[in-house]
């Protein structure tokens, strides 16, 4: 133990428990606490990377405590759920019209069964052993008309995959508290540490090289990586782990992240297993890999940034799913139009994991992002995603280009039979009128694109109570509140609201909404007064509609072509009154004629 704390490693199933925990042991002096986040097997493997780093103690919750536990040497504390937790989940859940049942692993369902018994709550509940038996359990809820669970973290992520809302019984401060104290009385009555790893770390932690040492069986057994340099590195090495076994020493330099690295190996037999170490050392010599505007995503990548959004969150994409899955069976084109804020990219990545080419990259091209070097990198390069085959390439904001790079775009697109060779993806922002932008029509016209339009969220007022309310739970995890709702007033104001920059607007504004408020229900002048900042500072906007004026002209090009945008711009506002424009402008209407002509 050092110097009397308790040295506890914490394996928490979600961000939320892990502020809480890092709270709460910040007023302690009898811990020294080191926390990740991670569900059931994935808790548990960082669990086995971790624990041989001097940890006294590991708590947990559920199953992830009890997977732990079957895999480390080192006393697993599990954070009981409390009946104050499943109460304060189930008052949440009331919240919302349609019936919910409670699924989880013994330790949330015989405490829920208690609680249901003694407050005559006709309520169904599922009992879980493994993660393998959640999704038969949900969708045969979600046959018998359910729309919503209360569960542990592993059934929360099922849930959402299945189109199911989903609020989780979060742990609160008592019963983290609590473990706590176990965990502590436990460590003060066996002081047997486990030091049979302590001499690898004398050995090798002061040397100039990182080591990593693998099992034949490719598992990780030593290693003196930082926290958060660990999952591309060991990956890598991983796939050397079979090279290095058939030699007794192996040397190679690999390009890891943009950096290169200096690899040697050695086989080492220890109690009739053969391991494997790894020495390595970067070249500090960084490679550019990244093209600015271009970036590439797997379908984990696209999936974990939807799974855990707002639109996913809410279900605010729901009402298109149907679109979405009859567009991604066919090979054309799509162009997805909406204002501001509507959530354009998450509709694009939806098609994208749905679709047959989901097992290669997705190349987000984003034109606001693109500058002179990534355009030339895009149009001529010969590692440009154009001259690659059979990926999803989404180019973003298209109505943006200036008109020599947008008829340049067109061209080579036509030209080189991309649309044929690889799924087209488009986006471009509509104004409040719903008026597509012609650039756009262009590419709608000439690739005989497919079109989803994505409904402002001022046309979806009936649905702002449940988003609000759907939203709100999952902010009450993410910065650890227990926030129950909204007044009935403060729901009126929402709903009543224009929301000029739609979701994105609404899921800020929640956000500002949940962090301020300490009572436990968000108050009808907070949300006023929030709104209030808002149409403040949309007014220092002139002339500017709905959308950020630094956002509505792409910046990457020359000062005359600015020009144009912006002299276009005020004639169309003018209604092409040439004298109001010039006026407008500050300029002649000779200036102003001049200008157009050139």
């Amino acid at each position: 133990m050092n110097q009397g704390k308790i040295r506890i490693l914490g394996i928490a199933p979600y961000e939320g428990m892990k502020s809480i925990m890092l709270k709460l042991a910040k007023d302690r002096d009898d811990i020294d606490l080191s926390v990740f986040v991670g569900d059931l097997h994935k808790g548990a493997e960082i669990a086995r990377k971790n624990f041989h780093e001097d940890f006294d103690i590991i708590i947990s919750r559920g199953g992830t405590a009890e997977l732990i536990g079957a895999i480390t040497p080192l006393p697993v504390i599990e954070i009981a759920l409390s009946v104050y937790d499943i109460l304060r989940a189930i008052k949440m859940a009331e919240n919302f019209s349609s019936r919910y049942a409670i699924v989880g692993f013994p330790g949330i369902t015989s405490s829920a069964q208690l609680l249901c018994d003694l407050l005559q709550y006709k309520v169904e509940i599922y009992t879980i052993h493994s993660a393998d038996e959640v999704q038969d359990i949900l969708l045969t809820l979600k046959k018998k008309g359910y729309r919503m669970v209360l569960c542990d973290m592993i059934a929360n992520t099922t849930a959402k995959k299945l189109g199911l809302n989903a609020i989780l019984i979060t742990s609160g401060n008592e019963s983290i508290g609590n473990a706590f104290d176990q965990a502590v009385k436990l460590c003060r009555s066996h002081s047997l540490l486990r030091e049979e790893n302590k001499f690898l770390q004398n050995v090798i932690l002061k040397d100039s090289h990182e080591t990593v040492v693998f099992s034949d069986k490719e598992e990780v057994f030593f290693s003196t990586l930082e926290s958060g340099s660990e999952p591309l590195i060991i990956d890598v090495l991983k796939r050397e782990v079979s090279a290095a076994l058939a030699a007794d020493t192996h040397r190679s330099f690999k390009n890891i992240g943009g950096v290169l690295y200096s690899i040697t190996s050695r086989l080492i037999p220890f109690y009739g297993q053969n391991y494997v170490v790894f020495y390595f050392s970067s070249s500090k010599v960084p490679f550019a890999t990244s093209k600015y505007g271009v970036q590439y995503l797997s379908k984990k990548d696209v999936e974990n940034t939807f799974y855990n959004s707002f639109y996913n969150v809410t279900g605010a994409i729901g009402g298109l799913q149907a679109t979405v899955e009859q567009m991604t069976q066919t090979d054309f084109p799509i162009m997805i139009i909406g204002e501001a804020g509507t959530g354009k990219e998450r509709v694009a990545g939806a098609v994208y994991t749905q679709s047959p080419l989901h097992h290669n990259p997705m190349v987000v091209i984003d034109f606001t992002m693109m500058n002179d070097k990534s355009w030339t990198f895009l149009t001529n390069h010969y590692n440009s995603p154009f001259n690659d085959n059979n990926n999803t390439i989404y180019l973003k904001n298209v109505d943006t280009l200036p008109e020599e790079r947008h008829k340049q775009l067109l061209s080579l697109i036509v030209d080189m039979n991309l649309a044929r060779r690889n799924r087209l993806l488009f986006s471009c922002v509509c104004g409040k009128d719903g008026v597509i932008p012609k650039r756009c029509m262009d590419y709608v016209n000439m690739l005989s694109c497919l079109t989803i339009h994505l409904p402002p969220l001022r046309e979806r007022r009936e649905e702002i109570p449940v988003l609000a309310n759907l939203s709100l739970s999952s902010l009450n995890i993410s910065l650890a509140k227990e926030i129950l709702g909204l007044e009935s007033g403060a729901m009126e104001l929402l709903v009543n609201y224009e929301w000029p920059y739609n979701y994105t607007q609404f899921k800020r504004i929640l956000s500002e909404l949940t962090a301020v408020t300490t009572t436990p229900y968000i108050l009808e002048s907070t949300v006023a007064h929030a709104l209030e900042q808002e149409h403040t500072s949309a007014a220092l906007l002139p002339h500017s509609g709905i959308q950020n004026p630094v956002q509505s002209f792409n910046l990457n090009r020359t000062l005359d072509e600015i020009n144009q945008d912006i002299i276009h711009a005020v004639l169309e506002e003018t209604g092409g009154n040439q004298s109001a424009a010039a006026k407008r402008l500050g300029i002649s209407r000779t200036t102003l004629w001049r200008l157009l002509k050139s």
